[in-house]
């Protein structure tokens, strides 16, 4: 199998250029999945599809700007039986922990017939420095709902390492894997150590989903993003399957995952948070 012929949708994106990094790393030259690249790949526009998948043999995909949004379904279906009928050998797909609609989305590539690999995630590190999270962040005034939830945050390099490991090493296939953080943290100590690395002020308020969600409607945010922020916090946030840390990106990698405070301190030295 030649390992070259590797596509990564979303190769631009949060995890998904990362993987093209590590992919790079061991000399190999990835296809990148999106839409500025050539050929094209646009999740909106199947007939550029098919191009983007010819002569690929193995695939990284993530779907934006999530696996639970209307519309994934039909199009991770889509995208699977293309990808078998042009003889795609194995897909690894990133999914979210205890997200429904993202498991029927697993399952749709689990009985496809193609070799494969799941990797559940939890929540992002990077959703504080390079999503959602930032602008409160940068302004200084962090207002967010369900403060002292629980959450085993993950870092976006750990997923990317993981998923590069189980895209090459068939010893994979078939597995569900959990990527999590090594620990349990909750909102109101993640902006303490944001506060703590960064040296800044940072005025944090528990507010109730409902203020959270009016907020982002006065801010014009799109209305799909919004359905996934209020689906994520109502539903995600708060199933027991989110509250557990995982080993395995230990399991995987033979190292422990990185932690939020780690992260926080890396991250703090680039300066986003200033």
């Amino acid at each position: 199998m030649n390992l070259e012929h590797i596509l990564v949708i979303g190769g631009t994106g949060k995890t998904g250029r990362r993987v093209v990094e590590q992919i790079k790393k061991r000399g190999i030259e990835p296809r990148i999945g999106s839409r500025q690249a050539s050929p094209c790949f646009d999740w909106d526009n199947k007939d550029t599809w098919v191009n983007a998948l010819n002569g690929v043999e193995r695939m990284y995909v993530t779907y934006y700007p999530d696996l639970a949004v209307p519309g994934a379904k039909e199009a991770i279906e889509s995208l699977t039986y293309l990808a078998k009928e042009l003889g795609v050998k194995k897909m690894v797909l990133l999914s979210g922990k205890g997200e429904t609609e993202a498991e029927v989305c697993e399952n749709i590539v689990s009985n496809s017939g193609i070799d494969y690999s799941i990797i559940r995630a939890s929540w992002f590190n990077q959703n504080w420095s390079e999503s959602f999270f930032l602008d409160p962040i940068l302004s200084g005034e962090v207002a967010l709902p369900m403060a002292d939830v629980l959450i085993p945050f993950v870092d976006a390099n750990d997923i990317a390492e993981v998923a590069v490991r189980v895209l090459l090493d068939d010893a994979y296939n078939g597995e569900i894997i959990e990527v999590t953080g090594p620990e349990l943290i909750t909102f109101r100590d993640i902006v303490k150590i944001i506060e703590k690395t960064s040296k800044r002020r940072l005025n944090f308020y528990d507010i109730k989903l409902e203020q959270y969600i009016d907020g982002m409607k006065k801010m014009q945010i799109p209305n799909d993003v919004v359905w996934l922020i209020e689906y994520l916090f109502s539903h995600v946030l708060t199933n027991p399957k989110n509250q557990l840390v995982v080993n395995d990106v230990e399991r995987v990698l033979g190292r422990k995952a990185k932690s939020f405070l780690e992260y926080a301190q890396e991250t703090a030295k680039t300066g986003v948070w200033n």
